[in-house]
């Protein structure tokens, strides 16, 4: 049996997976961080010291995570997060998604 399923309602399901995952959200400086408890690597950046602070790095294997879940591309999944990201934030406007494949990208820095 098959089922159609709505842009948005797979938005919904993927929003409940990611607000699963049990988050630590930290605000650093200029950016915030989205990591698992006692991780030194964050799995979403968003802001930071760049020219453009609505920019958002994704984690490689989180982007890869989504996609095999719920059979997404890259592409797809990187918008997806993107957006769930800014609904946790409570954003509006414009933000680009980059994918980090680099784990030290997304370094934790040290609270100052």
């Amino acid at each position: 049996m098959k089922y159609l399923i709505t842009e948005s309602q797979l938005d919904k399901v993927i929003f409940r997976y990611l607000d699963s995952q049990d988050y630590n959200i930290t605000k650093i400086g200029a950016s915030t961080y989205f990591s698992y408890p006692e991780d030194e690597f964050a799995q979403i950046q968003y802001g930071g010291n760049h020219s453009n602070n609505e920019l958002c790095f994704i984690k490689k294997g989180l982007i890869e995570a989504v996609s095999s879940f719920f059979s997404l591309n890259s592409y797809q999944s990187t918008r997806i997060v993107g957006q769930w990201v800014k609904k946790k934030l409570n954003l509006e406007g414009q933000m680009s998604n980059k994918i980090m494949s680099s784990q030290w990208s997304l370094n934790l820095p040290s609270e100052y």
